[in-house]
């Protein structure tokens, strides 16, 4: 897709998110049904499924020629070049439990790496957007993963048995409250409240696509314990173990954990 084509997505995507947070907002003021699925009992609420089918609609209308992957289809479609990949609620423990860290992640990717991406937390009137090649914002406001590769003071944060084995590999970093949506927790790397961000193994795209254009448009990497990149849109939507952080960090981390990967499973 031509740069002229995406960067014209930004105003247009952010409306559609607004929107689907005004939603999600609405069905959390009242009595809202929740349940589980699928063999890990994930749980499943009714704002997920309503966001899921406004962004199904606005979302394949804005862009008629892209597939579409979200968390509630239940199959993985035939892989097209094009595809949106969609998180209607990232954090759904966290929109039950009436926390402020969930959000709802949109990307659309192009041949396995995100072109457009908008993550939006309406508690906390969070916007990120982000086109390839054009730079990361936050409500507006350009943004830039911290810099520097230094990891005593660093902010961290991720599963707690990550952060205990990591305490272990490098002294003085300061561990930071779980952020119960994965993808906002990359994007606190991206606008520089965090200086890395672990995952854990079995993130989906949908948890990850747009987080991953964020960080990157800002400066930093997200890869896995080795050092590579994350493909989207595959035979398989589940990742392994990840890391975030701005790029002299990020490679800094890769080398104390790439022969610890076993410690970190």
């Amino acid at each position: 897709m031509p740069a002229s084509e995406t960067s014209a997505l930004r105003a247009p995507l952010e409306a559609v998110m607004r929107e689907a947070g005004a939603l999600a907002r609405k069905t959390a003021q009242g009595a809202f049904r929740h349940w589980t699925k699928g063999e890990d009992k994930s749980p499943v609420t009714e704002a997920d499924i309503a966001v899921n089918d406004l962004l199904h609609q606005q979302l394949t209308a804005l862009c008629p020629g892209a597939g579409w992957l979200s968390e509630e289809t239940a199959e993985i479609p035939a892989s097209t070049t094009l595809m949106w990949i969609v998180d209607p609620i990232d954090g759904t423990r966290a929109f039950i439990s009436g926390r402020a860290d969930w959000a709802i992640s949109v990307a659309l990717v192009e041949d396995g790496r995100p072109l457009v991406a908008a993550l939006y937390a309406p508690v906390s009137e969070e916007i990120f957007l982000a086109t390839r090649g054009t730079g990361a914002t936050l409500n507006g406001a350009p943004i830039k993963a911290n810099d520097g590769d230094g990891l005593r003071g660093a902010k961290i944060a991720g599963p707690k048995r990550y952060l205990d084995r990591f305490s272990n590999l490098a002294e003085g970093t300061l561990a930071q409250p779980k952020v119960h949506s994965l993808a906002l927790r990359l994007a606190r790397v991206a606008h520089g409240a965090l200086d890395a961000a672990f995952a854990s193994r079995g993130s989906h795209d949908w948890d990850l696509a747009a987080a991953d254009l964020l960080v990157h448009e800002a400066g930093g990497a997200l890869t896995d314990f080795t050092g590579r990149p994350l493909k989207y849109n595959g035979s398989q939507a589940v990742h392994g173990a990840l890391v975030a952080a701005g790029q002299a960090r990020h490679d800094a981390l890769i080398g104390l954990v790439r022969d610890r990967k076993a410690e970190f499973a």
